[in-house]
């Protein structure tokens, strides 16, 4: 399935790292399609397959055989100039904040924005300074990620993330660096915004805290699906 209900789909997906004798394939082909809106967890144990299929759905890394639809354009083949097209209609949250460490909390989400190009500046602000609020970092707008704590530091990647409304959302271990409560703020609003404007969600975790929030749960052992609570 694919088109407009389901912005991410996969069809026979193999991935392979290495060359030669030391080639290994590490997914086998894998098929899925995503729903519009929907927070999705891929699980699974170390070297499962998690990120590497993260990161094939995000354009981050080529797709080798099979096919993957983002937002109605496949992957395989594309060119470099229509895959940076395609993720600045994506947010990205990764465990590492990523943050750079000579701008404030507001200039680092300011970022998420000028990827887009330049903009109305007060309004810029304005989106970043609410973003920043709705995570609780109201009162850290001009501090340096120096002077942020690691959970502080992750929330203003969350917020860099989604400050540009992003269709899509992937993220790899985005409460990893949270508290129970800040992690669970995250994701909920995650949650809220595939209701209200219809972002989609995928999300590897294994924090067992947030399961509960997932509209769907894929699990993967060494590169295959091996249990989805929403086939």
């Amino acid at each position: 399935m694919a088109g407009a209900d389901f912005p991410i789909a996969v069809q026979g997906l193999n991935h392979y790292f290495g060359t030669g004798e030391a080639r290994k394939q590490a997914i086998f082909d894998l098929n899925l399609s995503i729903k519009r809106g929907t927070l999705t967890i891929l699980m699974g144990p170390s070297g499962s397959g998690k990120t590497t299929v993260l990161t094939l759905m995000g354009c981050l890394r080529e797709v080798q055989e099979g096919q993957v639809r983002l937002l109605g354009h496949a992957l395989h083949g594309a060119t470099e100039a229509q895959l940076v097209q395609l993720r600045r209609r994506l947010g990205f949250i990764f465990q590492a904040h990523n943050l750079h460490e000579s701008l404030t909390a507001m200039q680092n989400v300011l970022m998420g924005l000028q990827v887009h190009g330049p903009g109305n500046a007060a309004k810029q602000q304005g989106a970043a300074r609410h973003m920043l609020g709705l995570l609780g970092l109201a009162d850290r707008l001009d501090y340096l990620p120096a002077n942020l704590s690691g959970g502080q530091k992750q929330r203003v990647a969350v917020a860099r993330a989604l400050v540009s409304n992003p269709e899509v959302v992937f993220a790899d271990e985005p409460t990893a660096a949270l508290d129970k409560d800040s992690g669970r703020v995250v994701v909920e609003m995650l949650k809220a915004l595939g209701q209200s404007r219809g972002v989609t969600t995928v999300m590897v975790t294994h924090d067992n805290r947030i399961m509960e929030l997932a509209d769907r749960i894929i699990t993967l052992e060494e590169g295959r699906i091996v249990n989805d609570t929403n086939p």
